[in-house]
């Protein structure tokens, strides 16, 4: 782990303010002397914890996302695809930080005992992804516009021990893990013409077994288990569990999810605690009296990192993960984005600058009037697409009388008379000469995220720092 005993200590007490900010608990004069307190057993717990909590947080995601007879909303049963047929608007709760871009055709799968196969239908140019994340959340390949070109393919998914031949003209790409989350994002306009042209792209999408491939092929209902939490979010569940219950099921998982080769030294360590790949989770090598205490300090660990971790960049009032998807060794970053956006892109398809407050750094507040200005020839440089939404505090959509949660290029924005463009951020409509560059924004507090999908890797670009997201201002009242 990157952080020791005495920074994770230092920061603890350092970062209080900012934890409560992000959810963390207030106890902090507690959280110190607990970690004082604990052991070497104690702080590897927690490193164990850090650790698996991104496949933890797959499977119980995976356990509600599938848990339902035929595809329903944003759910599905195991190897079938969920298609979402337009935009969220502002009444939408199942997800915090929806998008109004692209529209998902997402499935969970199970490539431990079959590969499985998934076409896609000719893109026509339009920019689309199909990313892959193994059961660590690591995105470990991304067919789409940026990578594998817009044309109709076909390519099976294989497991971590799977050996075999594929069908001619089916391209192989192996898993590290059983567990597999396809999350494809097709672009959309929005309008009610390229939401058909869309819809019947996710109709051609397949995906099948492998032994079914080229046959017929009727996918099964769903099982529905009754005994699943389908209400609570699934962050709470996961930060429910005590240390024994959080082991027990980590070391069934990684029976058929297991650690790459890379992290064979940090694992190594758990085996004093009883977890070891391949093995159920052996209890009584446990201090029992840390399963309670040991998640707790974890999760404060895993929050600390918006202020400690190299992986986040803060610039001008915007902070991005410039490593999500590709982890190595950095648990903590990849711990992270499971806590805060699970699912997230490798930087090279996709980069999210989100902004809480002006660049003089108080709070976005909806009586105010803010602008964000581009100066000629600097919008967001990308290959796919750009957009800049509005959440309110708790990261959902806002309700507004022209019903635009985000704007971009095809808004048709005006540029100023110099060539810049200035996004005009606030709650009351700024006039008919300004709406086409009108963010609308709730009476109180809110949250900015530019999206960047396929940034530029060479300059300008946001990747080598060499374009950075301009600052919002405030509007002075004269």
């Amino acid at each position: 782990m990157s952080i020791n005993r005495r920074q994770a200590l230092v920061g603890l007490s350092a970062a209080s303010t900012i934890a409560l900010v992000q959810g963390a608990r207030a106890d902090f004069d507690g959280l110190i002397i607990r970690a004082v307190e604990g052991g070497e057993d104690f702080w590897l717990a927690q490193d164990a914890y850090i650790y698996g909590y991104p496949l933890v947080t797959m499977e119980m995601t995976r356990r509600v996302m599938t848990n339902v007879a035929s595809p329903e909303g944003t759910r599905g049963p195991m190897g079938q695809f969920v298609k979402l047929r337009k935009y969220p608007d502002a009444s939408f709760r199942d997800v915090t930080a929806p998008n109004a871009d692209t529209l998902y055709t997402s499935a969970w799968i199970d490539v431990g005992d079959e590969p499985w196969v998934v076409s896609t239908p000719d893109m026509k140019d339009r920019y689309f992804l199909f990313p892959m994340l193994d059961g660590w959340t690591t995105v470990f390949q991304v067919p789409g516009k940026r990578t594998t070109g817009t044309k109709a393919q076909t390519y099976a998914i294989t497991g971590p021990g799977w050996k075999g031949t594929l069908p001619a003209g089916v391209r192989e790409y192996k898993s590290p893990t059983s567990m597999v989350w396809i999350l494809g994002r097709i672009y959309c306009t929005g309008t009610p013409e390229d939401y058909a042209a869309v819809h019947a792209a996710q109709d051609e999408c397949k995906l099948v077994p492998l032994s079914s491939y080229g046959k017929s092929y009727t996918p099964p209902a769903g099982k529905v288990d009754a005994s699943i939490d389908m209400k609570t979010a699934v962050r709470d569940q996961v930060n429910s569990l005590d240390a024994v219950a959080y082991f027990t099921l980590l070391a069934q998982l990684m029976k058929r999810n297991p650690p790459v080769p890379a992290d064979a030294e940090e694992v190594a360590r758990f085996a004093k605690l009883g977890l070891v790949p391949g093995k159920d989770f052996d209890a009584s090598k446990f201090d029992v009296a840390l399963a309670k205490r040991v998640p707790q300090v974890a999760f404060d660990r895993i929050m600390l990192q918006f202020k400690v971790n190299k992986a986040i960049k803060n610039v001008n009032g915007w902070a991005f993960d410039s490593e999500a998807g590709i982890y190595g060794t950095n648990y903590f970053n990849r711990a992270l984005v499971t806590a805060i956006g699970l699912g997230a892109n490798r930087i090279q398809d996709a980069c999210y600058p989100t902004s809480q407050k002006d660049v003089d750094g108080k709070d976005y507040v909806g009586s105010n009037k803010y602008t964000m200005r581009f100066p000629k020839g600097q919008l967001p440089p990308v290959g796919g697409f750009w957009s800049l939404t509005m959440y309110d505090e708790n990261f959902f959509f806002v309700k507004n009388p022209i019903n635009r949660q985000s704007i971009s290029a095809r808004q048709q924005l005006k540029p100023n008379p110099d060539g810049s463009v200035d996004l005009h951020i606030q709650k009351d409509n700024p006039g008919p000469d300004k709406e086409s560059n009108w963010l609308p924004a709730p009476e109180g507090k809110f949250v900015l995220m530019l999206r960047m999908y396929w940034p530029n890797e060479k300059s300008p670009s946001i990747i080598n720092g060499t374009w950075k997201p301009p600052p919002v201002r405030k509007v002075s009242s004269s």
